[in-house]
């Protein structure tokens, strides 16, 4: 069949303030969509995919009514949805006999819903979607419905019909690779200024799933039943020099964190190094996880930055979050990375359940102390099929707009602070963070190339804003 699979078209003010959107902006390979596209190649289909980040949604709809497709995958986050139901409409006005499918993590989360919202698709996707989007389109293909097709539901007339879930695929290693000949330009792809060093980006992800249970994480397996299925090291391997021969000169490994089995991460890390591959690394990791060895061996074998999720640096709110870490914890694993030579990145949350003004403010003085190199300030977001987001009552409240949900937007205000906090917070942090002498001074001395100084410019330019406006990040409501 001609297939079509496609990110609804959106712009990079729907989500980050006009003044600082350059230096926060990230394009990242959309790895869930190009597997299901590669599943969908390697059944014998034909496909084509349309990114919304770079294309407008008349020219996705130009390129849809020319190709003519018979069944068309949209892809949606929670922010996305209202984009995604424009497109379908869209689609389905322009293909009246298109079979429309959804799916992602706001289908995935809330699957009934979503049909009640738009009338114009005839399927969810309930979970993972390599191998259910394949059994779907043998049935259609078949002229026969989909009863029992796991991992589905479904309009059956005017009623829902929802089939058992699919169970998690187990073996990772018998999926193809996602389908990066389909992304175009591969250039286009890259992470916000100053989290890379080379172009072009790959993004892989070596494993699937979390033993790990944050109030504010979305995973499909929700109970953590299956805990991490992890691939091969030798299929993560073959995958790295995959797409190294495609020209790829970065990877950005993005695993919920990569040393979750810590002999795995050192095994990769050692089996890189030994293969003298010529590409250079980022990865993610939880602070209770690594010691100065394994990130020795990640340095040695070519990885530039890592990312710990420290969140903040109060106690209890790690606690309220179910974090599992302490803010020494995250002292001694950010020392450590410095020690090695890595460049650190520190993400922090604020409107966390029972945080005050106060504790954000500690929050902020933790950050300075511990200086990574790059820190970010986000609003902690309850991602529908989260913990946060089923029980949302007895946290706080939530936002009724969708456009909220975006780490940006404030979505879920805790009954001990106001969403104008949340956002004074956020600037105050950011302007603090940044306009140091000590971080300013370190900046200049790290610039060695074109893409150091563009990323310098887009975050000299943030700043002057951060400074120059009050209340940068209160959204109009």
């Amino acid at each position: 069949m001609k297939c079509a699979l496609i990110i609804p078209a959106w712009a990079p003010e729907d989500i980050f303030s006009t003044k600082t959107a350059g230096s926060q902006i990230n394009y990242w390979q959309p790895l869930g969509t190009l597997y299901v596209a590669a599943a969908l190649q390697q059944a014998g289909h034909k496909v084509r995919f349309y990114n919304g980040a770079f294309m407008a949604h008349d020219e996705i709809m130009q390129h849809v009514q020319e190709y003519q497709p018979e069944f068309v995958g949209l892809y949606s986050t929670a922010f996305g949805w209202g984009k995604a139901k424009v497109t379908a409409a869209a689609v389905k006005q322009s293909l009246t006999d298109v079979f429309l499918t959804v799916g992602g993590p706001y289908p995935v989360a809330l699957q009934e819903k979503c049909f009640e919202d738009c009338p114009d698709i005839d399927a969810v996707v309930t979970g993972e979607g390599e191998i259910t989007i394949v059994e779907m389109l043998a049935r259609l293909d078949s002229g026969a419905d989909l009863d029992g097709v796991e991992g589905v539901a479904y309009r059956q007339g005017k009623k829902i019909k929802k089939n058992p879930p699919r169970p998690l695929i187990t073996d990772l290693d018998a999926l193809p690779f996602p389908a990066r000949e389909l992304l175009g330009e591969a250039g286009k792809y890259i992470p916000p200024p100053a989290t890379y060093k080379r172009k072009p980006v790959a993004v892989i992800m070596t494993a699937r799933g979390c033993n790990r249970n944050c109030l504010y994480c979305f995973q499909i397996d929700k109970h953590r039943k299956s805990g991490i299925r992890y691939r091969s090291v030798e299929n993560v391997m073959a995958e790295i020099e995959f797409v190294l021969g495609q020209g790829y000169r970065e990877i950005k490994f993005i695993d919920d964190t990569l040393a979750a089995d810590y002999n795995r991460a050192m095994t990769l890390a050692n089996e890189i190094k030994k293969r003298n591959l010529d590409f250079t690394w980022f990865a993610s990791a939880v602070v209770n996880q690594v010691d100065r060895p394994l990130l020795q061996a990640f340095k040695d074998a070519g990885c530039w930055a890592i990312l710990f999720g420290a969140e903040s640096g109060v106690q209890k709110d790690l606690n309220a979050i179910r974090k599992g870490i302490t803010p020494n914890q995250i002292r001694k694993a950010v020392k450590a990375a410095k020690e090695v030579g890595l460049t650190v990145y520190t993400p922090f949350l604020f409107g966390i359940p029972g945080q005050t003004f106060e504790d954000g403010l500690k929050t902020i003085e933790f950050a300075l102390e511990l200086d990574p190199d790059i820190a970010n300030f986000h609003a902690i977001t309850p991602f529908p099929g989260t913990e946060l987001y089923d029980n949302i009552e007895k946290y706080g409240t939530m936002s009724e707009d969708l456009s909220d949900f975006t780490y940006q937007g404030a979505a879920f205000v805790p009954f001990t602070m106001t969403r104008e906090q949340i956002s004074e917070l956020r600037q105050l942090a950011l302007k603090k963070f940044y306009s140091r002498p000590k971080f300013l001074w370190r900046r200049v001395l790290a610039l060695r190339s074109l893409n150091d100084l563009l990323a310098a410019w887009q975050g000299i330019k943030s700043l002057f804003w951060l400074q120059a406006e009050n209340n940068l990040f209160k959204r109009s409501r």
